[in-house]
């Protein structure tokens, strides 16, 4: 297929709605977000035989399209949402309705074509979303440390006794992500290779193998293009280039 003959497709995926932009044609619509609407929306984008299609990693909003796309054997990439605004500001495209995102994507898509990118199985969602919960404790703990340096002793002690439950939560969730990654042969010998690295620990070796089921499968700029680290080009017109208390 010859670079002319390429066609590329964003999807912007919202709760209520899918808005879709192709390119190089232009054609926009939306459709409802609902499992009618994405069977209805993959059987109409199979005819067009995309070169890719794309969308914005949206909390999981995304993953019902993206599955859907993958098992109609259409190639779909599940971007980072900075690598987005990045190339939205890049090319001047600062605007924010849905529409001009979908386009964005399109055009994203088209002029970087980013590798398509596996769906996550449900392990890796499970993992995902204690990852999710275990940010979530820390950050409260913080908040409590942070407000019994200034609370009355009556509620000090109720926040202490609230940071053992806390933490108790927090050794649970490692204990649980831990399990998770024994669950998979290939997550172990991932988890093993990852943690041989110095500085690289359980969480983090935990929050990679989550967030980039891809290690090891691409090489270093792809990944590095897939986070979102790769270097844009921002040509626009003639510019180119407080103490914690203690338990």
């Amino acid at each position: 297929m010859t670079t002319a003959e390429a066609t590329y497709i964003g999807i912007d995926v919202d709760k209520a709605e899918l808005h879709i932009a192709v390119r190089p044609s232009g054609d926009t619509w939306d459709t409802p977000n609902n499992a009618h609407s994405i069977a209805d929306l993959v059987s109409r984008l199979i005819p067009l035989h995309p070169t890719l299609v794309v969308l914005e990693a949206t909390g999981g909003l995304e993953v019902p399209l993206a599955a859907a796309i993958a098992v109609a054997k259409l190639p779909v990439a599940v971007l980072n949402p900075r690598q987005v605004r990045d190339f939205a500001k890049a090319t001047n495209r600062l605007a924010k309705t849905d529409k001009i995102d979908a386009q964005v994507l399109a055009h994203f898509a088209a002029a970087v074509q980013p590798a398509p990118r596996p769906v996550a199985d449900a392990l890796t969602h499970e993992l995902q979303a204690l990852l999710t919960r275990r940010q979530q404790v820390i950050e409260m703990i913080t908040a409590e440390k942070n407000r019994c340096t200034t609370a009355s002793k009556p509620v000090q002690e109720r926040i202490k006794a609230h940071l053992l439950w806390l933490e108790g939560e927090l050794s649970d969730l490692d204990k649980h992500l831990r399990e998770h990654i024994k669950e998979s042969p290939v997550w172990r010998e991932k988890d093993q290779l990852l943690q041989s690295v110095p500085g690289v620990g359980p969480v983090v070796s935990m929050t990679l193998l989550a967030g980039l089921p891809e290690l090891g499968t691409l090489n270093r700029k792809q990944i590095a293009a897939l986070v979102g680290v790769a270097p844009l080009n921002a040509d626009s017109g003639k510019s180119r280039g407080p103490i914690p208390c203690s338990l």
